[in-house]
């Protein structure tokens, strides 16, 4: 039969960055940046805030439950596989959301049923039956994912869709779990789906796209064509190895692109930095240099060539301007003679809104920090709000004080003093060098088993005052935990980024490990 055209142009936006996004290793939130980051994607306009995987642990659960209570427009989803259990839970996180979905999925390859579910095709189909009919008694709107869809066999696949929407599934997602599939592909399956499945004149199709081939946001764009009309992404394409299609790419493709790709969505693009600073801050994952939209250089032009056309016209070299997506020119520069009202308008601009105790704390920081520098940039401000007030996580360890010697003539020492439960406690240890001397001090004030599995630094800025920002990643029994903190003492910051990591890991602790079979997508 031929496939029922669209009903619509409009692309509904399904974020993930809270359930795919935070299973990226060392990507886990606490409850307080959740619930900021859920605020801004629902002010935005995102169509669909996944907010987690409620039955996988007690922290998951209450983080979509408190989301559910805070978002005001967007739809709030928790994600079930397909037992009772699950679904139960899910209904109970998102209750008193204004609008809610349930996220219910099994695996449909062969690969998966056969070796992952241990299940015959039969008992899928029945699994699958069961779970939308009974997450339809808790809410109007169901969501079903086929797990791996790119690799399912295309009859059993129409079965395993069929009998989603004939129990009453409103939306139909189909993952391209590991990133195997290229567009042709992808916008194939979509159309294969909607010529053969009967009964889906009000059902809407929606893509999730992994980034294993770096093909995440051609593959979502390409399903968009073929009749999709939601599109699962991420902040930043974060996610599960290589990631997920990132919203602001395929938000940004439709706009620019609206010629070839007319399809809109009610995502508001000018907050689209402002998410993607947010989410690289809470998560601890700096945003490469030439990220698409995003990226520090999206919108730098050096070469001579270049500049000499964007003086000329800007559109030679820009396909967009930096305000569409919130990046805007400003005359206001920051120094120590700066006062509050300018820096709250800097702030402001910068995409952060605080209020009177906040603001005081990171003032005052930003002062001591302007003693420092003779001018401070807008890097040195998101990095200052990044460490003040956005984490949420219990504050156990603090660095009181540290000393720090070495050279060509003597050994490298630390003296620290951290403050442990309210206790100070103090160390002076020895080691090949300064940073290694103060991670030294941290395990002996501090004793862990956890692995330092990343240590990086990078300038802020440029320049010799520059402040240094450290990324310290720790592992224990499987719990990854990242910090990171910035300052213009460059040791300072990578022992404050450790210390950062072991709060963090606290929190980690404390959340039950999730089991292997409660990812999808």
């Amino acid at each position: 039969m031929t496939a029922p055209a669209p009903a619509s142009d409009r692309v509904q936006i399904f974020d993930t960055t809270l359930r795919d996004g935070e299973q990226s290793p060392g990507a886990t939130m606490t409850l307080a940046e959740k619930l900021s980051i859920a605020r801004l994607l629902d002010e935005m306009g995102v169509d669909i805030i996944e907010a987690g995987f409620p039955i996988a642990s007690e922290g998951d659960f209450e983080a979509v439950s408190a989301i559910a209570n805070v978002v005001e427009k967007a739809t709030v989803c928790g994600l079930a596989r397909t037992g009772a259990a699950d679904i139960e839970r899910a209904a109970k996180a998102v209750e008193k959301a204004r609008k809610s979905r349930i996220h219910t999925f099994i695996a449909t390859s062969p690969i998966h049923m056969a070796r992952k579910l241990q299940m015959e095709p039969e008992q899928v189909l029945e699994k699958i039956h069961f779970a939308v009919t009974h997450a339809r008694k808790f809410v109007d709107e169901v969501q079903w994912s086929p797990e791996d869809a790119t690799r399912s066999e295309h009859d059993f696949l129409v079965k395993a869709v069929q009998t989603a929407v004939d129990a009453g599934a409103k939306v139909i997602n189909i993952p391209d779990t590991v990133g195997y599939t290229a567009p042709d592909e992808s916008a194939a399956l979509i159309r294969l789906l909607r010529e053969r499945v009967s009964g889906i004149e009000e059902v809407i199709f929606s893509t999730h796209c992994h980034n294993d081939l770096g093909m995440a946001v051609a593959n979502s764009l390409a399903a968009v064509s073929a009749g999709a009309r939601q599109v699962e992404c991420t902040i930043n394409g974060l996610g599960e190895r290589a990631g997920n299609a990132a919203l602001e790419e395929i938000v940004m493709a439709m706009r620019v692109r609206h010629d070839i790709m007319p399809w809109d969505t009610k995502v508001d693009a000018t907050r689209i930095m402002q998410a993607s600073r947010l989410v690289s801050q809470v998560t601890g994952f700096p945003v490469q240099y030439n990220k698409a939209v995003v990226g520090k250089n999206a919108f730098a032009h050096e070469s001579g060539i270049h500049q000499d056309g964007m003086l000329k016209d800007n559109t030679t070299y820009e396909i967009m301007r930096p305000e569409m997506v919130g990046l805007t020119e400003s005359n206001l520069v920051m120094g120590k003679h700066s006062g509050r009202a300018a820096f709250r308008a800097k702030l402001k601009d910068l995409g952060h809104t605080v209020g009177d105790n906040q603001l005081n704390d990171v003032f005052v920081r930003f002062k001591a920090l302007a003693d420092t520098k003779k001018e401070v940039y807008d890097e040195d401000i998101l990095a200052l709000m990044a460490e003040t007030g956005a984490d949420g996580a219990p504050q156990r360890f603090e660095v009181k004080e540290l000393a720090v010697t070495c050279g060509t003539t003597r050994s490298p020492k630390a003296e620290l003093t951290l403050i442990v439960d309210g206790v100070e406690k103090s160390a002076t240890e020895t080691g090949d060098g300064p940073v290694d001397c103060c991670f030294k001090a941290i395990r002996t004030i501090v004793p862990h088993e956890a692995k330092l599995q990343l240590f990086q630094i990078h300038a802020v800025t440029e320049g010799t005052d520059a402040q240094a920002t450290c990324s310290v990643r720790l592992e224990e029994d499987g719990r990854i935990a990242t910090g990171r903190a910035s300052d213009t003492d460059t040791i300072l910051s990578a022992t404050r980024a450790y210390v950062h990591a072991l709060n963090r890991l606290q929190v980690r602790r404390e959340k039950s490990v999730a089991p292997e079979e409660a990812k999808a997508g």
